[in-house]
This record gives structure tokens, sequence and C-alpha cells, in this order.
């Protein structure tokens, strides 16, 4: 025989299948009607917070967007780090290049461009052209001498006057012999001048490899202007073998033909 359970009038009430009674007894009705209410305020609330099927696919579309935007921002991030990388590198390589450079500047200051090297350099120039001048004048003397005695030599017919001044022309000879021995010491000057000159040239090479090499040194190159004017314009001194854009001496002669 089934057993009927007896129905409660406080589940009755929570379901919402009775009313309560308007009228209760004094003494219990104010803790009632307190009891309900917080009875149905609590059963109000567990009917809000469980959330239908709707809410539970928006909810996951809304996490797998932000897990989404989460992604593309670490890319982002990702790319931002890497190209930070690549300016380290960049910067790394343009301070170790100014870095060479200044040792390069250096060493040309402290061995060729200070005031000591210089005046060497300066001084053993002024010493090949205050020597060229002295054997060229000792040489135009001597040819001079030379010139008269034996000017002298064709006159006299005394053997002693043509012995004096036959030893004089020898010694004019031997005058002009020692002249020519400038050409020795203007050969060491100038080989110290060439040195220093290759050593200057040398380190400015390696600066302008540092800095990626001769073409691209002539890129920034300002361009260059022959500011000359008149004669001054004209002059462009002895020719070196090979120099274009000179006239020649078979050039020169076939003017006059």
């Amino acid at each position: 025989m089934p057993v009927h359970r007896r129905r409660f009038r406080i589940e009755e009430a929570i379901s919402g299948d009775i009313q309560l009674p308007p009228e209760v007894d004094a003494e219990v009705g104010p803790m009632h009607r307190e009891i309900m209410n917080e009875l149905r305020a609590i059963r109000a609330q567990m009917a809000v917070s469980r959330p239908t099927s709707g809410v539970a696919e928006t909810i996951g579309e809304a996490a797998s967007r932000e897990v989404a935007e989460a992604h593309v921002l670490l890319e982002t991030y990702r790319a931002q780090i890497e190209q930070c990388e690549k300016l380290k590198v960049e910067l790394d390589l343009i301070y170790d290049a100014i870095t060479r450079t200044k040792r390069e500047i250096a060493v040309l200051h402290g061995k060729s461009f200070n005031g000591e090297e210089m005046a060497k350099v300066n001084g053993e120039l002024g010493a090949v052209v205050g020597g060229t001048e002295e054997a060229t004048q000792q040489i135009l003397e001597a040819a001079e001498s030379i010139d008269n005695a034996a000017t002298a030599l064709s006159k006299v017919n005394s053997p002693d006057q043509q012995k004096l001044l036959s030893e004089e022309i020898q010694e004019r000879v031997v005058s002009i012999f020692e002249a020519c021995n400038f050409q020795d010491l203007t050969g060491q000057r100038i080989k110290k001048v060439m040195n220093t000159m290759k050593f200057i040239e040398n380190h400015i090479t390696v600066m302008m490899d540092i800095w990626g090499g001769v073409d691209a040194i002539k890129s920034h190159a300002p361009a260059i202007v022959d500011a000359r004017e008149g004669d001054a314009k004209l002059l462009n001194g002895p020719k070196l073998e090979g120099d274009v854009g000179h006239a020649s001496q078979d050039d020169i002669d076939a003017l006059f033909d």
C-alpha cells in the first residue's frame, strides 16, 4: 500500500502553490513573515544564479575572444622584441665602428698630426728645397766658370796659361760632381716625408673601410669645384707619367708648323 507523504505548508509556500494566510497569530506573525520573506529571497536568488545555455555560450565566446586577443598581443610584443634585438645589433656595430675610428684618429694625432712630427716633415721639405737651390746655384756658377775658362783657353797660346785654365776647368767639373750629391740627401729626406704620408694614408684607408669602403665614402663627398681664375687656372704643374689632359711636346711643336 503506497504511503502518502504529508506535504508541509512551508514547501507549498516555497514552490508558490499556496498563498500565506492573510491573518496569523499576533505572536508568531512577524517572525513567520520574516522567515517566509527570507525563503522567497533565497529562492529568487537561486533562480537567477542558475545560468541558461545561452548565457553559458556567451561566456565561452567571450573567453575565446579574449584568448585570441591575448595571442595577437603576444605576437605583437614578440615582433617588437625582435625589432629591438636587431636595432641593438646595429647600434653595437655603429658603436664598434666609432670606437675603432677614434682609435685610428688617436694614432694619427699622436704620431702624425702633432706639432713635433709635422714640424719634422716641414723641416725635411724645407731642407730639400734649400739643398736643391744651393746645389743648383753651385752647378750654375761652375758651368759659367767652365765656359769662361774654355773661351780664354781658345785665345791663349802660352802653355802655362793653357795649363792653368785646364786645371780650373777640371776643378769646376769636380765641384759640379760634388754639387750633384744633393740628390742623395734629397732622396733620403723625401723618403722620410713619403713614409709619413704613407702612414697617414694607411690609417685613413682603415677608417674608410670601417665606414663601408672608398665607394661608400665617395657617395658623401662634395662636388669638386675649381675656384681658380685667370692664369692660375692654367697652372697645373709638371706632368707625371701617365697623366691625361696635358699637352705633349709634340702637340706644342705642331702649333708652330
